[in-house]
Order: structure tokens, then sequence, then C-alpha cells
């Protein structure tokens, strides 16, 4: 490795730990403030679609997390094609452990609890007894939240072969 390759190299490292650190920080950070606005919405709000606002947040918040689980990902398959060609270095040995023993591990994007915290926000529409039409309204906004979590979770669940993949097509020039 040139002097240039190992300086870039290191700087990828450290953008995955840090940004990696970032996402947990921004999950925690994101839900306390999320908890915050739903208890702060449920005391004083009489109205389902208060609901709303707190919902804006855990989804704002999910957005940033799954937005930097994306980049962190994407620079770790970089680092497999370009740094890891001739040897197994990390990136390519953790995507072999990952195919060879999967686990249902710590989930990257915290979706079971972003689902528990929308399905939890809703609480207080439901006892506000709310017209029909409120419950729609409201209830789709939260569904739709919730898909956006599943639909996200599969994509990542793809993105580092989709990425991997890509990588090596520039790589070798072979632009589809």
């Amino acid at each position: 490795m040139t002097p240039r390759e190992l300086e870039e190299y290191r700087a990828l490292r450290a953008t995955i730990r840090e940004r990696g650190t970032q996402r947990v920080w921004i999950f925690l950070i994101g839900l306390l403030g999320w908890a915050a606005l739903a208890i702060t919405t449920a005391a004083l709000a009489t109205l389902p679609v208060a609901t709303l606002l707190p919902l804006l947040v855990l989804a704002s918040v999910f957005q940033a997390v799954f937005s930097v689980h994306t980049v962190v990902e994407r620079v770790g398959r970089y680092i497999q094609v370009y740094f890891e060609e001739d040897q197994a270095g990390w990136e390519q040995t953790a995507m072999a452990f990952g195919r060879v023993f999967p686990t249902h591990g710590p989930d990257p994007l915290f979706a079971p609890t972003f689902i528990g915290a929308t399905l939890l926000n809703f609480i207080p529409v439901l006892l506000a007894e709310p017209a029909p039409i409120e419950i729609g309204v409201v209830g789709a906004a939260h569904l739709a939240f919730l898909v956006r979590i599943v639909l996200a979770r599969r994509a990542a669940g793809r993105q580092r072969a989709i990425d991997l993949q890509r990588y090596q097509q520039i790589k070798t020039g072979n632009r589809r």
C-alpha cells in the first residue's frame, strides 16, 4: 500500500468508526426527544392529530439513522473492493461471517424500537375517543411510517451485496 492509500484507508476506517458511534447517539438522543414530545403532547393536547408532531420527529430520527447506516455500509464495501482485493480483511471477513452464520443479532436500524415507539405514539389517538375520520387520517400516517421502516430494513439487508457488485463494476470499468 502506498502512503496515500494507507492514509485513505485509515480515514475511511475512522469514518466507519465515527459514523457508527454517531448512529447510536442519533438514535438515543432522538428517541429521548420523541419521548419527551410524545408525553408532552399526550398531556396537553386533546386532538388526535397532535400525535403527528411526535411521529414526525420519530420518522426524522429513523431517517437519520438509516442514512448514516447506509453511508457506513457503502464505505465498508469501498474498502472491501479497493483495499482488500488480494487478502481477506475486516470487511470481507464480516460479510463471510454473516453469510455462514446468519444471526438475529442487534438491528443496526433499531427497527423493533422504532416500530414499538410508533405503536406507543398511536395510543393517545385511541384514548382521545376520536371520530373515525381522525383514526383513519392519523392511523394512515402511522401506518405509512411503519411501512417505511419495513422497506428500509429490507433495503438495508440487500445493500451490502448490491454495493459490492456496483463497486466491482466501477473498478473493472464495466458500468451498466
